[in-house]
């Protein structure tokens, strides 16, 4: 909704923020307006909460109040007249204000943000993820004035965090009364708005506080970035970061409005401080991916600029040294050159790891596989599962788990439970795809489980081509065939003597 008045308003708001854009602000108010006033009085009765939170903002210290942030164009398509009595006659307001609203003031914070993969969340609409939450978990009974009939697992779990699409409800004259329940309350960090924006400022920066502070603490970022297949929140927890934060939170001014790692605080970093805050060379950011190096969301771990350029992002032209530097540059503040370089050797072993012991073969393993399933339905058998959750669920753990320092994370959590379900029951389920179908009747069945079985055999034999380019080949399988090298055996064998005597020394 755009905001003709907005160009005299809330300039003061602006300047009081850490890197905000003031290219469309003319003036900041001089006082609040007759409009906000009218929504205060009212709003103070009915909902004290939202007019104390208010209340403790710099936007009510800059006199940016309730109207300037919900008024809106009549053209709007989720326009309509509140309270015209008390707000006033031809005075339509929005009960969204997206981040096309807040970019008038906030310019430089919403562009940023549109790039970013937070924006693109709704794209979990069409997703496997959106699958299981409709299909296989939920069914079409949950039916509102909008909705024709939607999973009320979806629209309790994934839109919350996602976002959705929200629908505006109107009468038989066209005016609007309201917006569907199903698609509304959502703060979902890539909602689809009303009027053509993508995501929710309030989903990190609560209503109606707007808190610098709580947006910067580790439980905000939780809301969404925890569970069993991306539990950031819970390895930031387990990390020597998450425990320095804890002990020293009351040392982290986290209301300081220039908050820069080295300089305004020193005890620990936050996930706002690795991803988005400002450093000694950096402003802040509200793209959140320019400072990885490893895309770590699909089965196969990605460089980030791969997966900007499927999106059609900016960010496909950043590419991942770049942003290696950035956070390099954010690690800086506490660590030496040395042990932030001998991090990302350690990193890129654990993503090199899964991608090429796993990842690439269990994927091609899993696409040769298909034309046997039992049902050609998308989690239809138990195989679909087993190999989601391999790179989903464990893989993700594993990856994330190294990124962020979280050693039980990695192993436990992560690349034991690839492994353990890697050999015991993903092997074994393609094994019994290929004894069921080897000798079929059927030629082209039998062609597939022969061809099938010729690639599991190269994987487990270390003979399984990851790479073209070089003829790197996935290695780490032949144990599990009873084909460990002599070699390898005996090097085993040394460390396990070794060992044993290093701690029987010990008096």
């Amino acid at each position: 909704m755009s905001r003709k008045i907005w160009a005299l308003i809330a300039g003061a708001a602006l300047l009081s923020l850490q890197g905000v854009s003031t290219a469309s602000v003319d003036a900041p108010p001089k006082e609040l307006s007759k409009e906000t006033k009218a929504c205060v009085a009212c709003h103070k009765k009915h909902n004290p909460g939202i007019v104390q939170q208010w209340g403790d903002s710099k936007h009510y210290g800059a006199s940016v109040g309730c109207y300037e942030c919900h008024a809106a164009d009549a053209s709007d398509v989720d326009a309509f007249i509140h309270e015209p009595k008390k707000v006033g006659e031809g005075k339509p307001i929005s009960i969204i204000v997206s981040p096309k609203d807040c970019s008038n003031c906030h310019e430089k914070e919403v562009k940023e943000y549109t790039q970013s993969h937070h924006a693109q969340g709704g794209r979990i609409l069409g997703s496997m993820d959106n699958l299981l939450a409709e299909v296989v978990e939920g069914n079409t009974a949950f039916t509102t004035a909008g909705t024709s009939g939607e999973s009320a697992a979806v629209v309790n779990g994934c839109w919350q965090c996602h976002g959705t699409e929200v629908k505006v409800l109107k009468n038989e004259k066209g005016e609007v009364t309201g917006l569907d329940p199903a698609t509304w309350p959502n703060t979902g960090i890539g909602r689809l708005n009303p009027d053509g924006s993508r995501g929710s400022c309030t989903a990190c920066h609560s209503r109606h506080n707007f808190s610098v502070a709580l947006a910067r603490q580790p439980e905000s970022c939780g809301k969404c970035h925890m569970g069993p297949d991306h539990p950031q929140y819970e390895i930031y927890i387990e990390s020597k970061h998450g425990i320095a934060f804890r002990a020293n939170v009351d040392k982290m001014n986290l209301d300081n409005p220039k908050w820069i790692a080295g300089e305004d605080y020193d005890a620990a970093p936050t996930c706002a401080t690795c991803h988005m805050s400002a450093t000694r060379e950096q402003s802040v950011t509200h793209d959140v991916g320019l400072r990885i190096s490893w895309t770590n969301r699909p089965a196969i771990s990605v460089r980030p600029e791969i997966s900007d350029a499927k999106m059609g992002l900016p960010g496909a032209k950043v590419k991942w040294d770049e942003r290696r530097d950035n956070m390099k540059d954010v690690c800086s503040a506490c660590h030496s050159e040395a042990f932030i370089d001998g991090f990302y050797v350690q990193y890129d072993g654990l993503i090199h790891l899964y991608n090429t012991k796993f990842a690439i073969p269990g994927l091609a393993l899993y696409n040769a596989a298909k034309p046997l399933f039992k049902r050609q339905v998308k989690f239809a058998n138990e195989i679909d599962f087993v190999w989601f959750e391999i790179w989903h669920h464990e893989g993700r753990r594993a990856r994330h788990g190294a990124s962020m320092q979280g050693p039980d994370w990695t192993h436990w959590h992560g690349t034991y439970e690839v492994g353990k379900h890697f050999y015991t029951e993903y092997v074994p389920l393609l094994e019994e795809l290929i004894e069921a179908n080897i000798h079929s009747k059927d030629a082209d069945r039998k062609k597939v489980a022969e061809e099938l079985k010729a690639m599991l055999d190269k994987v487990l034999s270390d003979e399984f081509v990851v790479n073209e380019e070089t003829g790197e080949k996935s290695t780490g399988h032949k144990w599990f065939i009873g084909e460990m090298s002599d070699e390898e055996k005996a090097a085993r064998k040394k460390e396990i003597s070794d060992f044993k005597n290093r701690y029987q020394s010990v008096k």
